[in-house]
């Protein structure tokens, strides 16, 4: 079964890259280093330090091995307009009974619904995906409660 494929922005993709990179020599440096200083205070079953450092070491193979595997199945977004709602578009939303409300859509590496970015991979992202200017759909939330929109502007 293929890798689900990650949506990036050109920003994202090198922001991530550098932090890989940072993890797999610097940071992997440092901990084998706690890793060796720890094992001089003597009994390992009783050293705290030593246990310290090997979470740190297991949190730190864990977090390369999801960026790395995030980074293989890439593909870059920028910012464009079309004519249906997708990654890489700003919507604009009319909420019956409320306000407009205006996200971009982005992959979930990116998401942050307090600066307008919502991942397509959301539920409300789901929702939106494939739609066209002036179409309204029903968006049940994870809560239950069901929102009716219509989707006024994509750019």
């Amino acid at each position: 079964m293929p890798d689900k494929k990650t949506y990036l922005s050109k920003e994202k993709h090198t922001e991530l890259h550098n932090e890989l990179d940072f993890l797999q020599t610097t940071r992997r440096q440092e901990i084998a280093e706690q890793l060796e200083t720890a094992k001089s205070f003597g009994d390992l079953s009783e050293n705290a330090e030593y246990h310290e450092a090997r979470a740190a070491q297991a949190n730190l193979e864990q977090r390369i091995y999801e960026l790395d595997a995030m980074l293989k199945n890439v593909e870059i977004v920028e910012h464009h307009k079309s004519d249906i709602a997708e990654v890489g578009t700003t919507v604009t939303l009319d909420k019956k009974g409320g306000d407009a409300v205006t996200y971009e859509l982005v992959g979930s590496a990116e998401a942050d619904t307090a600066a307008g970015k919502i991942s397509v991979d959301s539920p409300l992202g789901q929702a939106i995906v494939g739609k066209k200017k002036g179409e309204t759909f029903d968006f049940n939330a994870p809560s239950g409660k069901k929102f009716t929109y219509t989707l006024k502007k994509i750019s």
